[in-house]
């Protein structure tokens, strides 16, 4: 009798363990607190997504295999409670899902739609979510976008962007670089434009000044030292750096040309950082990341020594004080 009681606490205690034990890439459900004002983490994936058309690597197959894992491309949720109102950076094919998400957020309001939308450039994953304000989805109105002059033009001058003009459905706000635009009294975000591959618009990342804090956000950007300004000295000035780590290093792409995509690699970035402090270190915050990244899985090697060095990795429902 007393045999039989061990063994089924043995399995017990083995079927507990198994279901503790975390899923390959996928963290548990946050608490989510936001404040008065906020940057949420709307999704962390470079353009093309996770799992990516045509991938027969290991890091996609896995993912139609466990219907958990979520991920969606990048992202964020500027909320501004006092006022009611919301914003997205960026229009990414998952905007649906996203604006949703944001209304999980407290801003005592009933609005299905943000109060504007800003671009950093016009490749796929950062615009093309317009095309669900248009007449076959949403059929919004007058929904403002906010814009640099030629990612300007591309959206008047080619369809099927110009129709969402010219029914309406979008609002087209031409920005300055480095002109600050101001949404409240404590709010202004000011774009900046960054170095990359500018086929049909050019490329801005963007300073976020809240009431208390402000944060950086590149989600895309070519090789740190092409930029005119200093990576370092911009990540001093900011209390969060949300920047470009599409590539951990150039192994993951073994079948491109990696000088076609040169974005910094994140053991660059660290090499670069180094000489931070403790403090400055824990600004940076790690988004974009190609289907290919190991930092989208928390459990990989990779992600614990990025954390072990003091920076941090973007998770969706991850909330940040402004």
């Amino acid at each position: 009798m007393n045999r039989f009681l061990v063994i089924i606490l043995a399995i017990v205690i083995f079927s507990c363990s198994e279901k503790s034990k975390p899923k390959q890439g996928v963290l548990p459900s946050p608490e989510i607190h936001v404040y008065n004002t906020s940057i949420v983490i709307l999704g962390t994936a470079q353009d093309a997504g996770s799992p990516q058309i045509g991938c027969k690597k290991v890091c996609c197959i896995e993912l139609f295999e466990d219907a958990n894992i979520d991920r969606r491309v990048i992202s964020l949720g500027l909320i501004d409670t006092k006022n009611q109102k919301s914003y997205l950076f960026d229009a990414t094919p998952d905007i649906g899902k996203q604006m949703k998400m944001l209304t999980k957020y407290e801003t005592k309001s009933d609005k299905e739609l943000v109060d504007g939308v800003f671009l950093t450039h016009a490749h796929i994953g950062h615009y093309t979510g317009l095309m669900y304000l248009g007449k076959e989805a949403m059929d919004a109105k007058n929904t403002p976008v906010y814009v640099m002059p030629k990612m300007e033009s591309f959206l008047n001058e080619n369809g099927p962007w110009n129709q969402l003009v010219e029914r309406e459905n979008i609002v087209l706000h031409k920005m300055v670089n480095e002109a600050p635009v101001h949404l409240s009294e404590s709010i202004e975000v000011t774009p900046i434009l960054v170095p990359h591959r500018d086929e049909f618009s050019e490329t801005v990342g963007y300073h976020i000044k809240g009431p208390s804090k402000s944060a950086l956000f590149i989600p895309d950007i070519d090789k740190w030292d092409k930029w005119e300004k200093d990576i370092v000295a911009e990540i001093k000035k900011v209390d969060y750096a949300f920047i470009d780590a599409t590539f951990y290093s150039g192994k993951e792409i073994n079948n491109r040309d990696i000088s076609e995509i040169p974005h910094p690699f994140v053991i660059e970035s660290i090499e670069k950082f180094e000489g931070l402090s403790e403090k400055d270190r824990s600004k940076v915050v790690f988004i974009h990341f190609n289907h290919t990244n190991p930092l989208l899985d928390p459990n990989s090697q990779e992600s614990l020594l990025v954390l072990e060095k003091g920076f941090k990795i973007g998770r969706i429902n991850d909330v940040f004080k402004l």
